[in-house]
């Protein structure tokens, strides 16, 4: 054998037991592989597992059969600055979880064992907490190319190294002068990242941006609603949707934001984008009462490419009640009267089911799924709402009681589908709210959510009575719906006794997975909703499973950590929660064993000083904790369980102690921003005038239970 013979053969040997290149690279998620998903089961590669977002996994090895051997395998605590809400879907590839917690804390974990890879930490400013409507949460990332996509909540977007955690390159995506924030995951289509924002109750004008997933330079931007005229229009389309708009609406931002849901079908090469909620909620003041305010409330069909418009449909025209429709997308193909028909799927705010031919965006049904007050039903050609006038609460400038609330009759958590069933499963909501509008005429915009939104902040909180209160507990609940699409009706209901529950997972197994609000992590029969196990996680679950498999064994797992809108803005809605003061990733999979540690609470100590203000300076400082305090303390000063209770805190007795926190900023790692700008000195002590006496009347509800 000749040298370069023998060299030849030595190199092949080498390449054949060393791993490929291809194989080397971490997280190498490529369009390919998630076009074809289903080929690769044991991989969760996209937020919806695939572009559809169903949310159905095919496998199977745990089912009915054998779902009661099913133990946590391991468990793994997520450490950041504070406990808050965990809302992440993990997205697992080929063995390594890679999820994210409470302040775009980003994870990856071994699947098999628990074993943390790496963490990264964008240091998020606490400051930044106070532009937020709804806690610091993030609902995951997005991986490609080797890569990890974050949109952190300061409104960067990062690209992180998959094997290292090591920053790539991060852009930043918003005006940081502006309240905008991200909660939602990335999208990666056709090697673009997509991300949008929140921040309408803030008064931002939304949009969608696409980046190039090598570089982080931006390809193209889509508004959702109109700016400026004097302005110019960006595009032909921003020009037609101008049209639907009145009054000085730009003064006000517009709203609009993309904060959570899109989908992608590959085939017809379009992007579903989920459009938010009005800025001002108050439609008089934003648009004068007219108009439709597109995109608002809508879902909106674009080319991932160019972020071209192709067809849009909107929920509620004129949106008036933050009735977003940024709520979870499913597309699947239905038999509809005898005709296939790709189809759309939304569950939005408003109180409706809609399934909308995803080619053209035509509408083909719309069906209440819970109690709706607001309208009557829907127009059954166009989809558009039959409105109840009452229910106009701006426009007739006097309050309503609607229903849904602002929660909505289904907010982010997500939907799944199961193509066995042919049901659609939702974490349903049954919450109203008393809409009571501030005069246009005084409207500004300031610091705290309820000026923003065009509401009086007093006159539409809950009631501080305890017999109004208790009323309001038992008429708030919430529901596992499965939803025949077809027959327009369910198949089967749960009640859950708190409205603010887990997404969900279905699987070709059988099973329908979903964590409460109660801190159990229960396994369904997807035909029947019949129970078939639960597992106590010892705090609330808000997020949705997954489920994937390693070394041919099954493992589910769910991210565990209470938080979200209900917990923070109205607390007394979920007083009966499970409050763990820790965020997890707990993993299960047959025959495992592992315990989580013994649960420790800490005793709370209720013990205000006396309650000698007069009623006045109660009554201002009620006025001044429903502007400024209950978007994170709850609008009864009850907390719903991821940030002190001020009715329990030890600085009440202090007025200095108080003082340092509220007015100078002790606390604002924590999320506590400093109020020196915004309040006196008086002011303070008006605040804590009024939460003294809610401590009182706890002390007495607590004596007369």
């Amino acid at each position: 054998m000749s040298r370069q013979s023998r060299y030849l053969g030595l190199a092949a040997l080498v390449m054949v037991l060393l791993p490929s290149a291809e194989a080397a690279v971490a997280a190498d998620v490529t369009a390919q592989r998630i076009v074809a998903a289903d080929k690769e089961p044991g991989n969760w590669l996209s937020h919806g597992r695939t572009y559809s977002e169903q949310r159905f996994s095919p496998l199977a090895k745990i089912n009915p059969a054998n779902v009661e051997q099913l133990g946590l395998a391991w468990w793994l605590d997520i450490k950041s600055r504070t406990t808050r809400g965990v809302e992440a879907t993990p997205i697992v590839v080929d063995g390594i979880i890679y999820t994210t917690g409470a302040w775009s804390h980003v994870l990856a974990i071994e699947a098999k064992t628990g074993k943390m890879l790496w963490e990264f930490d964008p240091q998020i400013s606490g400051e930044h907490a106070a532009k937020g409507c709804c806690d610091v949460v993030n609902r995951g990332v997005a991986v490609w190319g080797g890569k990890v996509f974050l949109g952190a909540f300061d409104g960067r977007l990062i690209a992180l190294d998959a094997k290292s955690g090591a920053k790539i390159w991060e852009t930043l995506t918003v005006d940081q002068s502006q309240d905008y924030t991200i909660t939602g995951a990335p999208r990666v289509v056709k090697g673009k990242v997509l991300i949008g924002n929140g921040g309408a109750e803030f008064g931002v004008r939304g949009y969608v941006s696409a980046y190039d997933a090598d570089t982080g330079k931006m390809a193209w931007r889509f508004y959702t609603v109109p700016g400026n005229p004097k302005d110019g229009f960006e595009s032909k389309t921003v020009e037609m949707i101008a049209k639907t708009w009145s009054g000085e609406w730009w003064k006000y931002g517009g709203g609009g934001t993309v904060w959570d849901s899109m989908a992608y079908d590959p085939d017809l090469d379009l992007l579903y984008v989920g459009v938010g909620n009005g800025s001002t909620w108050n439609y008089k003041i934003r648009s004068d009462g007219k108009g439709d305010n597109l995109f608002l409330s809508s879902i909106v069909a674009v080319r991932p490419d160019t972020g071209e418009y192709v067809w849009h449909f909107q929920t509620t025209p004129g949106e008036d009640w933050d009735y977003t429709a940024t709520q979870h997308m499913i597309l699947v193909d239905l038999m509809i009267d005898g005709r296939l028909r790709k189809c759309i799927l939304q569950a939005p705010k408003n109180g409706f089911f809609y399934v909308l031919d995803r080619e053209t965006g035509a509408f083909i049904s719309g069906t209440a799924y819970g109690t709706v007050t607001w309208a009557e039903g829907l127009d059954p050609k166009t989809g558009r709402p039959i409105e109840k006038a009452e229910a106009r609460w701006s426009t007739l400038n006097k309050p309503a009681l609607v229903l849904p609330g602002p929660l909505g009759a289904h907010n982010w958590q997500p939907m799944s589908y199961s193509p066995q069933t042919g049901y659609v499963y939702i974490p349903a909501i049954e919450a109203g709210f008393g809409y009571t509008p501030v005069d246009p005429k005084t409207f500004e915009r300031r610091l705290g959510i309820f000026w923003n939104i065009g509401l009086d902040p007093v006159g539409s909180a809950i009631p501080d009575d305890e017999a109004t209160r208790k009323a309001i507990r038992a008429s708030t609940k919430g529901r596992l719906v499965a939803w025949d699409p077809i027959a327009r009706k369910p198949a089967w209901t749960i009640e859950h006794p708190l409205p603010w529950n887990g997404g969900l997972l279905s699987t070709a197994g059988g099973l329908l997975f979903q964590g409460n609000g109660q801190g159990r992590f229960v396994a369904y029969e997807a035909a029947t909703g019949k129970t078939l196990w639960d597992f106590p996680t010892q705090t609330g679950i808000v997020a949705a499973p997954v489920t994937y498999e390693v070394d041919g064994e099954q493992y589910v797992t769910v991210n565990a950590g209470w938080g979200g809108a209900a917990p923070t803005v109205v607390g007394e809605i979920v007083l009966d929660a499970a409050k763990g003061t820790f965020n997890r990733v707990l993993t299960f999979k047959l025959g495992a064993k592992a315990e989580l540690p013994p649960l420790k609470t800490a005793a709370r100590v209720l013990d205000p000083p006396p309650a000698t203000a007069p009623a006045e300076k109660i009554a201002e400082g009620k006025r001044l904790y429903q502007t400024y305090c209950m978007m994170c303390h709850g609008d009864t000063a009850v907390s719903g369980g991821m940030v002190p209770d001020l009715r329990y805190s030890a600085t009440l007795a202090s007025a200095d102690a108080w003082k340092s926190i509220v007015l100078d900023g002790t606390m604002v790692k924590n999320g506590m921003i400093a109020f020196a700008r915004h309040l006196k000195a008086d002011d303070v002590e008006t605040l804590r005038a009024y939460i003294v006496q809610r401590a009182h009347d706890e002390k007495k509800r607590l004596a007369n239970p």
